[in-house]
């Protein structure tokens, strides 16, 4: 049996699910509404996707944009991205993908965004 988190979600946990992908909440979230894409398909990245799950990526993402910014009109901008490798911060070896609704205020200084990664880089 595969012991994969993501490969064994609890169907309650679900909040949309599409062809190729699953969206649940983020069960640490930075943000509320902090959503996680995950490929039903076991693939450890992204970059083992197939090219059906790569063209539906932007349609889950503009449809959770759309969603978001009706259930909550505060979402001004947007964090999307992925930790591919234990080196970039990976934790769950199964494709996902974060999308982080972003308000203003949320943080004091949001200029250099995903740069924040490696915080000595993010002020430019």
């Amino acid at each position: 049996m595969n012991n994969c988190i993501f490969c064994n979600i609890e169907e309650d946990l679900i909040v949309h699910e599409y062809n190729h992908f699953y969206v649940i909440r983020d069960a640490f979230p930075v943000t509320p509404l902090h959503s996680l894409i995950i490929t039903k398909r076991h693939v450890v990245s992204y970059f083992q996707c197939s090219q059906e799950e790569h063209d539906e990526i932007p349609i889950v993402l503009d449809t959770l944009k759309t969603e978001f910014k009706i259930l909550d009109e505060t979402i001004t901008g947007f964090n999307i991205g992925m930790n591919i490798g234990k080196d970039a911060g990976q934790t769950i070896f199964h494709c996902h993908i974060h999308i982080i609704p972003r308000r203003q205020g949320d943080t004091p200084n949001p200029k250099g965004g995903v740069r924040g990664v490696i915080p000595l880089k993010q002020k430019y």
